[in-house]
């Protein structure tokens, strides 16, 4: 009975986790074409954006998983 519990809460933290994983990927997918878009609507001719915004998507992230992990 005990290690079914324990195979359960690993289930559970394997999906937590790889559903984290895919929500900072996909985030970052869309900066970084965010940021390329911006790019060449604006016209910089250095690719500020594409480094900016997905820098400003990772701070925002970990802010996040500090914040949800962090005891209360």
């Amino acid at each position: 009975m005990d290690n079914r519990q324990t195979d359960e809460g690993n289930k559970r933290l394997l999906v937590k986790y790889l559903g984290l994983a895919t929500q900072i990927m996909l985030s970052l997918a869309l900066a970084v074409f965010g940021g390329k878009k911006l790019d060449q609507w604006l016209s910089f001719t250095t690719p500020l954006l594409v480094w900016i915004l997905p820098l400003l998507v990772l701070i925002v992230m970990i802010w996040q998983i500090i914040k949800d992990t962090s005891k209360k």
